[in-house]
């Protein structure tokens, strides 16, 4: 007896048949949103290669942190610009620092209806650029480094984070941030680990949102893009360390190694969607080249499939309200 005629596209005929057996979903509790405060600031001030982003005020980062929890994203990552740099970047350890005031006041602000994030790095605060401390032939000093963010951590669990997210690359940064946090009563902040942090060419707008000062590069300590297997052994060392969760940056460029990444972890796996992926299809859309909000979702969508179960992206507010809207 012959089989019947098999018609795939029966699954795809109505938005409700599709809705139906799609395989993969992308939900608003799973996104991430990265925010900027600045200090000084009295209005909030645009980031020109970051159309919609935002400089925030302490004020405004207040509210924009109410909307976020409102349109339901899981989380909110901050990110500190200061004033004043130093060579030590003992702005991001001072507990009166723009970061930790805007930790302890979005913590305030919403409470547990999201969770709190902080990035825990120095290259925001130094006069340099660098992710670290440089030693006397002008590098990072990958120790001397992992004594600061182990200050930084603490400092940061003290103004309310939920999460740490040590993403300087530096050797041990994990193991370091996991015992000062211990140490200091923090057991319960957890560590999302930036495990496999590429030296890409797509930050180029996050820089200007945080006026990086940094002159050069950083391949000596963020990972190579041709390299897949390095980014698994670095993966394997930080949940030794005591990771709670992984991050690959970028998304898109590194499908792949989201893929590879959450085939060899049991831990959650997140993926930053980064300032230069998002300004990309933000030009494209104010060009008339692209749909924009399916390009949103397509994107993110791709990001979910890969194997990420949390997101960070500059469209996490955006986008679960668009979820919502569509379920």
């Amino acid at each position: 007896m012959p089989y019947p005629e098999i018609r795939p596209r029966r699954l795809r005929r109505t938005p409700a048949v599709r809705r139906l057996v799609s395989e993969t979903r992308v939900a608003p509790a799973e996104l991430v949103l990265p925010m900027f405060v600045k200090e000084g600031l009295t209005e909030p001030r645009p980031i020109a290669s970051l159309p919609g982003v935002l400089q925030h005020s302490r004020d405004s980062l207040r509210k924009a942190a109410v909307e976020a929890v409102q349109a339901g994203v899981g989380g909110i990552m901050l990110f500190g610009v200061p004033a004043e740099r130093d060579a030590t970047g003992s702005g991001g350890i001072d507990p009166a620092g723009i970061l930790n005031v805007a930790i302890r006041d979005v913590a305030a602000e919403v409470g547990d209806a999201t969770v709190v994030m902080s990035d825990l790095c120095l290259d925001e605060f130094t006069s340099h650029g660098h992710c670290g401390l440089l030693g006397p032939d002008g590098d990072v000093d990958n120790d001397a480094t992992l004594a600061a963010y182990a200050e930084m951590a603490v400092a940061q669990a003290a103004a309310g984070a939920g999460v740490v997210g040590p993403s300087g690359m530096m050797d041990g940064q994990v193991g370091v941030v996991r015992r000062a946090l211990d140490a200091a009563g923090y057991a319960d902040v957890a560590v999302l680990a930036y495990a496999v942090k590429y030296a890409s060419a797509f930050f180029g707008p996050f820089r200007d949102a945080v006026e990086s000062a940094l002159q050069g590069d950083r391949r000596t300590y963020q990972q190579d893009p041709a390299n897949l297997r390095e980014s698994l052994r670095e993966v394997e060392l930080d949940v030794a360390e005591g990771a709670d969760m992984v991050m690959v940056k970028p998304a898109l460029p590194y499908l792949d190694v989201v893929a590879a990444v959450r085939a060899a972890v049991d831990v959650p796996v997140a993926a930053y969607q980064v300032s230069g992926e998002y300004a990309m299809v933000e030009a494209a859309s104010a060009n008339g080249w692209v749909d924009r909000e399916r390009v949103i979702m397509e994107t993110l969508t791709s990001i979910r499939r890969a194997g990420a179960g949390i997101i960070l992206t500059y469209w996490a507010a955006e986008a679960a309200r668009l979820l919502r809207e569509s379920y």
